[in-house]
């Protein structure tokens, strides 16, 4: 659909909503849940579920329990009267050119370009950043709806073929193919359940490592668990049955792998996980930049310790790697492995642990770039390959940047810079000079210079301190007035770093205050920050959401009546048990794809791999500290009176199996928790969130702030 179609659409569907749009209060009746008899003993304890047969998402029951809530649903937010103004804005502000971070092969640059409405962004490649670009791969053409989504490509080394990878209506399964770029067209090569994985090409061009599962058992697709998933050689022009098996482990069945070829050709870096950050590394030789399939031999281990994170960064030949670690660098820092030699004896820290965590490493034109957190800021420092220290990048402020990929014979590199209210803007940085310039710079109706972001620290309950990012207008005054929207994560390493996105700017052109909590869990201060907000520890980073709110209301920026508070998948959860925890200290509540039953999430799909993080119900004392702020189990009824809340899930989600989101919203419908509403937004044919086409991610995000705005009683022109 073309942008002035989409716009039109959207204007005449709009419309149609001022009808209903009067309307400010409305009295809800919930559609009826039935529950079952079903009690699991867990280390002694008996725990009701009444909720078990949401969980089958095949049944004609909880299809017909969908449509029931989306019913109910829809015609609460058709009544509400900040929804079309809302969605005008958000479309309006979500309508500018976007890029992605340049990248290039064989001498060719490709990179990512969405008009601003278009549903999926599209792949480009030119000869030069200055000429005119051609098409490489536009994923609109591969639905009429736009729900199937570019989920990965990757270039041969001559930039004359592209393995890409496409995943439908937001499933985390992939199917990937291969485009002869000059002609335009698919080659015959057709690869199946690929799941979490990307494409690593040898240099001759010839084939790509690739990770992928069995298939899975009919009906188990979207919620069956991942198991044994295994690394292999595709050579092209042959069946996906003939590939090479490269790597697996039949006695480990949570063991996965993700391969990269060196830019020398001479090493495979095969990095093994199996859920949380620590992770196994192993490598394995080429020959002249190819495989030679099974007679390669077997992958050689650097360590299968799992005992901390290990990312391969550049190698000298086939005989030293530089790794980035925390092993024994909780901030982490960079060492360099004699391959030939054995045991740790071999290592040797090139770049030390410092005072700032160490995020990302990439070795570039000679150089190597590191990426570190300041205070949830980035920082970029350039090493020389022998770990001595030459100074630094210079970023526009107070910010978020990302990228600085390529080879090491690269002379340049590109990478974004962000903050709340600095949309994206792509540099070109040359290595050897040092210095940036302005690649790509998006126009947007969101005019920064009226809004301002400040820095504040807060003070948990144990006496921890972390930062939180505050922006708004210019001019606000501090009388507790103000609506605000806090959003959170806390979890699986996640740094969360100030950066521009559209339901930020739009919350703020409707006069919210919008704030960013970096709390424990994530990585914005390494391995100890996050450690200090898992298992049963978790509690930390509820706590810390806790104090980040108190803290607004302390300091005059709004009142609890005023205060919303927002989250995604683990911050999902991070809502749900905040709510539960401290019901009267908001106004609304958005969590978004969350894991609401702490006691059964590892039981779908790739949830096992959580288990680091959360623990699981199947040990006693982790099962305790699960129980006690599971979101689904700890809905207080008959209490004090629960904010606004709407649960939002897509029900194709394979990653955090929507029936999370289900079973959580019967139960808060089924409690005496107050008079506000407790509605949940089902999208159809959506997923976890990505690959979602930009018509669903406007209706769904402008549907959130139009919830929170007429629970806030905001009048919007």
């Amino acid at each position: 659909m073309s942008k002035t179609n989409f716009l039109t659409a959207i204007s005449v569907a709009l419309s149609a909503l001022c009808l209903a749009g009067a309307v400010q209060a409305q009295s809800l009746s919930y559609p009826a849940t039935r529950k079952v008899e079903q009690t699991d003993n867990y280390h002694g304890s008996s725990v009701a579920d009444p909720y078990r047969w949401l969980e089958d998402d095949h049944s004609a029951d909880t299809k017909a329990w969908v449509q029931a809530q989306n019913a109910v649903t829809d015609q609460f937010l058709a009544a509400m009267p900040q929804r079309l103004p809302v969605r005008r804005l958000y479309t309006e502000l979500y309508n500018f050119e976007k890029f992605g971070l340049p990248f290039k092969e064989g001498g060719r640059y490709f990179w990512a370009r969405n008009d601003g409405l278009q549903q999926q962004s599209v792949l480009y490649t030119a000869s030069a950043l200055t000429a005119q670009p051609a098409v490489a791969l536009d994923p609109n053409q591969l639905s009429k709806d736009g729900t199937v989504a570019l989920s990965g490509y990757a270039a041969s080394r001559d930039g004359k073929l592209l393995a890409y990878g496409s995943s439908k209506a937001g499933s985390d399964w992939q199917t990937w193919r291969v485009r002869d770029l000059a002609s335009g067209r698919d080659l015959p090569d057709t690869l199946e359940w690929v799941k979490f994985s990307s494409a690593a090409w040898t240099p001759d061009g010839k084939g790509f490592f690739y990770a992928r599962y069995d298939a899975p058992a009919e009906g188990a697709a979207l919620t069956g668990s991942n198991y044994f998933q295994k690394l292999y050689y595709h050579r092209l022009g042959t069946p996906q049955a003939d590939d090479t098996l490269v790597a697996s482990n039949p006695q480990e069945k949570e063991w996965g792998f993700g391969a990269e070829v060196s830019d020398d050709g001479k090493l495979v870096y095969i990095t093994v996980w199996k859920g949380g950050n620590k992770n196994g590394l192993m490598v394995l030789p080429l020959s002249k930049g190819a495989y030679p399939g099974a007679a390669g031999g077997a992958p050689k281990a650097v360590t299968l310790a799992f005992d901390a994170e290990y990312v391969p960064v550049a190698s000298m030949g086939a005989s030293t790697l530089i790794v980035k670690t925390n092993q024994d660098a909780p901030r982490g820092r960079l060492i360099a492995i004699d391959l030939k030699g054995s045991g740790k004896q071999a290592w040797k820290t090139l770049v030390a642990e410092g005072s700032d965590a160490l995020t990302g490493a990439s070795a570039v034109g000679g150089r190597l770039l590191l990426r570190y957190l300041r205070d949830a800021s980035t920082l970029v420092r350039i090493h020389g390959m022998d770990g001595r220290a030459l100074g630094e990048v210079a970023l526009p402020g107070v910010g978020t940047a990302s990228g600085f990929a390529g080879r090491s014979d690269d002379a340049e590199t590109f990478f974004v810079y962000t903050s709340l209210n600095s949309p994206s803007t792509i540099y070109r940085y040359e290595v050897a000079t040092n210095k940036a310039s302005v690649f790509k710079r998006p126009q947007t109706a969101f005019d920064a210079e009226q809004f301002e972001t400040r820095r504040e620290f807060v003070t948990s309950k144990d006496g921890t301190r972390f930062p939180i990012f505050i922006a708004h207008k210019k001019g606000l005054k501090l009388d507790g007035s103000n609506p605000t929207l806090l959003y959170g994560y806390g979890g699986f390493n996640a740094a969360m770093t100030p950066g521009y996105n559209v339901t930020a700017a739009t919350w703020m052109k409707m006069g919210g205050v919008y704030v960013l909590a970096s709390i424990r869990g994530g990585g914005e201060y390494g391995a100890a920050w996050h450690e200090a907000g898992t298992k049963l520890k978790k509690q930390n980073v509820f706590d810390d959401f806790i104090a980040a709110a108190e803290w607004l209301i302390a300091n005059k920026f709004t009142q609890p009546a005023k205060l919303a508070i927002n989250g995604g998948s683990n911050g999902g959860l991070l809502v749900g048990a905040v709510v539960n925890q401290r019901p009267e200290l908001f106004g609304a509540a958005v969590p978004q794809v969350g894991v609401m039953d702490m006691l059964r999430f590892h039981k779908f799909t790739i949830g096992w791999a959580w288990v680091p993080d959360y623990g699981s119900s199947e040990n006693a004392e982790e099962f305790k500290a699960l129980l006690a702020y599971s979101p689904l189990h700890n809905i207080q009824s008959g209490g004090k009176p629960y904010p606004a809340i709407l649960v939002t899930t897509g029900d194709h989600d394979d990653r955090v199996v929507p029936a999370h989101s289900f079973k959580y919203t019967a139960a808060l419908q089924a409690a005496e928790t107050g008079s506000a509403p407790k509605l949940i937004r089902i999208e159809t044919q959506a997923g976890h969130g990505a690959g979602k086409p930009t018509s669903k991610i406007i209706e769904e995000r402008a549907d959130m702030l139009a919830f929170i705005a007429h629970r806030f009683g905001l009048e919007l022109p």
